[in-house]
């Protein structure tokens, strides 16, 4: 799985795109509120490991995570 930390603009806030080994996109969320989306996902058990990688990811890059 791939995680892509994204930037927002004036209003639009920070998200997270989640992709599989295809770059299909498997979850889009507000880096405030991931629950619904990781647990729609069926990741709500990884919430925390994924939340932990995501917040010393720097806005842009792409990291690539071993579920």
């Amino acid at each position: 799985m791939y995680v892509i930390k994204v930037r927002g603009v004036a209003k639009i806030p920070d998200y997270v795109q989640l992709r599989d080994e295809k770059f299909t996109l498997l979850a889009y969320f507000r880096l405030d509120r991931p629950e619904k989306a990781l647990d729609k996902a069926g990741l709500a058990d990884q919430a925390e490991y994924i939340m932990d990688k995501i917040k010393d990811l720097p806005f842009g890059q792409i990291l690539k995570l071993e579920l």
